[in-house]
């Protein structure tokens, strides 16, 4: 009886040495950290949004917190959306991986019909309801990560390439590509397929095919922004914005005077000029420029850390994940982040060409940071999970 008491407290004091060695993926420093560097964004951006839209608000609304008091409503939505992926075990999406997919196909093939979809800047890309809309397209970016995971995901840490899968990948990213295209938007289109060839890529696919798909889309995507009158300026503008500065090269230049106007420490919080009428979107796609604007090179670097962090600290987590979905899910949700704030910060910077996608997080916008927030969530829960 003595000897079983000993093993038995031997056992447990082993049990918790392990604990101490290894604590819970809950209170992991992946989990922590991701944790950190997406409330840093969330509440950088609210303030941001109210510095950025009160002036144009004022003007139109006769309300400077007009779109402050949507983002913290689509705020709170996106917390309660995290948390509840959160607590579902990521394995339960793969159940769903299909449904989920067709119906983001169908809500984007929706907004296509008059009278369904709402037009706006030359793009119709939202479905109303009441006086709230959302763009199905952010939700159709969260279903083809899960898909996509389920679909070259195998037995435990082995995943699935066959050529069956593969032709399964091509119809569904050019189903997807092809909606998009329709709507029109360039942006996500290149978002996708850049998400949809991350994947790919984790799942071990060979590299001189990645390459070869890669530039194949590359060709494709530069092929209809060049045989559009507006996207071909909007290319040939990233080269020379002075070829134009009071029309295309106009958002470019501006951006580039509101950074460069900030400096080391900023203008201070409020005291922006750019967002004035000089630059169009500062709330949502040039959200970045007011933020170097008036927290400078210091505020800057903040949100670019705060990416990288979430980038490096996701890929981390996916190589510990449990399994091959897991692998995939977390890869996958942390490619979308990553890429679309290269995306934007490329754009607000004048090296990429301006697509209007917003800045995960930190963009004025409901169904981006909603749906972004859920992945998030997702993300966490295999973090959560892993080694």
């Amino acid at each position: 009886m003595i000897v079983s008491t000993a093993k038995t407290s031997t056992g447990t004091g082993k049990k918790l040495l392990n604990i101490a060695a290894n604590p819970p993926g809950f209170r992991s420093l992946r989990f922590v950290s991701l944790i950190a560097a997406m409330i840093i964004l969330t509440l950088l951006g609210v303030v941001m949004v109210l510095s950025a839209s009160s002036v144009n608000d004022l003007r139109i609304f006769g309300d400077t917190w007009h779109h402050l008091k949507r983002q913290i409503l689509w705020l709170f939505l996106g917390v309660a959306s995290m948390a509840t992926a959160m607590r579902i075990d990521y394995r339960n999406f793969k159940k769903f991986s299909t449904l989920f997919l067709l119906l983001s196909l169908l809500l984007c093939g929706l907004v296509l019909f008059p009278g369904i979809g709402i037009t706006a800047n030359g793009s119709a890309r939202w479905i109303g309801v009441g006086s709230f809309t959302f763009q199905p397209s952010e939700f159709l970016k969260l279903s083809m990560v899960i898909y996509l995971a389920d679909l070259f995901s195998g037995s435990k840490k082995k995943t699935n390439i066959t050529i069956t899968s593969i032709k399964k990948f091509l119809l569904v990213l050019g189903t997807a590509s092809a909606l998009l295209m329709l709507e029109p938007d360039l942006g996500t289109t290149a978002i996708i397929a850049a998400i949809s060839l991350s994947i790919l890529f984790f799942s071990g696919f060979r590299i001189r095919n990645l390459f070869l798909m890669g530039f194949s889309g590359i060709a494709l995507l530069f092929a209809a922004s060049y045989t559009s009158g507006y996207r071909r300026k909007r290319l040939l503008g990233v080269l020379d914005p002075w070829q134009d500065p009071t029309g295309i090269g106009w958002q470019a230049l501006q951006s580039a005077v509101a950074i460069s106007q900030g400096g080391v420490s900023g203008l201070g919080l409020g005291e922006s000029r750019a967002k004035w009428g000089f630059l169009p979107f500062s709330h949502t796609d040039f959200i970045f420029a007011i933020v170097a604007e008036e927290l400078g090179f210091i505020g800057a670097c903040i949100v670019i850390l705060a990416f990288l962090s979430i980038g490096l600290v996701g890929l981390v987590t996916a190589f510990k994940a449990p399994d091959s979905f897991g692998q995939l899910l977390a890869a996958g949700i942390t490619a979308w982040i990553s890429i679309q704030a290269f995306v934007n910060l490329g754009a607000v910077l004048g090296m990429l060409p301006i697509t209007g996608v917003p800045l995960p997080f930190v963009s004025s916008g409901g169904s981006s940071l909603v749906v972004t927030m859920a992945a998030f969530g997702i993300l966490l829960n295999v973090a959560r999970q892993s080694r």
